[in-house]
């Protein structure tokens, strides 16, 4: 399994349909660059938060995960029609990456406030010590609810806790090909400002990034103008307090939000990707 620590990205592999209730799905974490990436694994003590969300309530996967060894899925039943949302949140993770490798990473994910306070401090040449923390989350559509289920079915939309939080505004598993998915960035409960968000797809063997600022609300819209597998990732970070970083050696703390889904095409009865 690959090594969180060496790579960039992490998300969970999205789950095509069609499934239907009482069909079983497979969770499956992965880490890598460029939507390209390996099993990183589940376990307890890796895992901070494993939950499954539906229209019957919220239910706590973490406890069904062994305690150290690494399980490259986890595979479970959907019996509930409508909108399943699972939801992982990573135990914190230290690393130190050297300054020129830490100032490119600030670049490419739009974190130039901390570049500027590094220089502004005298530290700009010194490694970034970092403590880190993955958001993830994926959808999966479990058929046709019946309609009034279906209506009220805001699963999607579900406030999950995490601290950093992608929230779809509508539910991505309704929408077409060539449809704009509006979205709202929260850390800490409040709308995050000017947030770099990337939205990530393959096409015919190709990468397509989209890249966009998060405004005064929070708020960021990609068009999708393909079917298939999609992610959407976002990083942020805060400085630590002086006491954290005598205690521990660390002068940054990064959250890392993921969204995962599979946008579908249908024609008649059929599912194209």
């Amino acid at each position: 399994m690959a090594n969180p620590l060496h790579a960039h990205e992490f998300w969970f592999t999205p789950i095509a349909p069609p499934t239907t209730p009482g069909d079983s799905v497979t969770l499956r974490l992965e880490v890598g660059e460029f939507f390209t990436g390996e099993a990183a694994g589940f376990s307890r003590v890796t895992t901070h938060t494993l939950r499954h969300h539906s229209a019957a309530g919220s239910e706590n996967l973490r406890p069904s995960l062994q305690e150290h060894a690494l399980e490259a899925e986890v595979a479970l039943t959907l019996n509930v029609p409508g909108t399943h949302l699972f939801v992982y949140n990573s135990a914190p993770q230290q690393i130190t990456l050297d300054a020129s490798k830490f100032e490119a990473y600030l670049h490419d994910e739009g974190l130039d406030f901390v570049k500027v306070h590094r220089q502004q401090t005298g530290a700009a040449s010194l490694p970034g010590r970092e403590r880190f923390r993955r958001h993830i989350k994926t959808l999966v559509d479990a058929g046709a609810a019946p309609d009034i289920a279906q209506a009220s079915d805001m699963t999607h939309a579900t406030v999950t806790e995490q601290r950093l939080e992608i929230m779809p505004l509508v539910n991505p598993l309704k929408l077409a090909p060539g449809n704009t998915l509006p979205l709202q960035i929260i850390f800490d409960d409040r709308p995050l400002v000017g947030a770099l968000v990337k939205a990530w797809h393959k096409h015919k063997g190709q990468l397509h990034t989209v890249r966009a600022k998060t405004t005064s609300t929070g708020l960021v819209e990609f068009n999708l103008p393909y079917a298939g597998e999609w992610m959407v990732s976002v990083v942020h970070m805060v400085a630590a307090s002086a006491a954290e970083s005598e205690a521990n050696g660390v002068d940054w703390d990064s959250y890392w939000g993921n969204l995962s889904f599979t946008l579908v095409q249908r024609v008649g009865e059929f599912y194209t990707r």
